[in-house]
């Protein structure tokens, strides 16, 4: 489970994510937070207080970007545990999403 916090600062949006990225944070990404998140040109998910990230927690991530890269919001992913980072560097996360996302 996870919970958040929004900060914005002129005009962008920083997320604050505090939990695990897993099956049980599905409803609150989808119904809660993409639905905010659409509405900024650039969004911050700080990743300081993730200490884990599941395969749900890595796809529900996945569709985010995607979502909100289609609708042209621009997604950057900071503050990454360096045992979240090593599972986003096996799978080659940054790779995926391109450069500048993962920070």
């Amino acid at each position: 489970m996870i919970i958040y916090s929004t900060e914005e600062k002129n005009g962008d949006l920083e997320v604050k994510i505090q939990g695990d990225l897993d099956i049980d944070s599905t409803e609150i990404f989808d119904e809660q937070l993409l639905p905010l998140l659409e509405t900024y040109q650039t969004v911050n998910l700080n990743f300081e207080q993730v200490p884990f990230v599941d395969s749900s927690g890595i796809g529900l991530l996945m569709n985010t970007v995607q979502s909100l890269g289609e609708k042209g919001t621009k997604v950057t992913i900071s503050h990454v545990q360096k045992e979240v980072k090593d599972i986003f560097e096996l799978l080659q996360i940054p790779d995926i999403f391109g450069e500048g996302v993962v920070l």
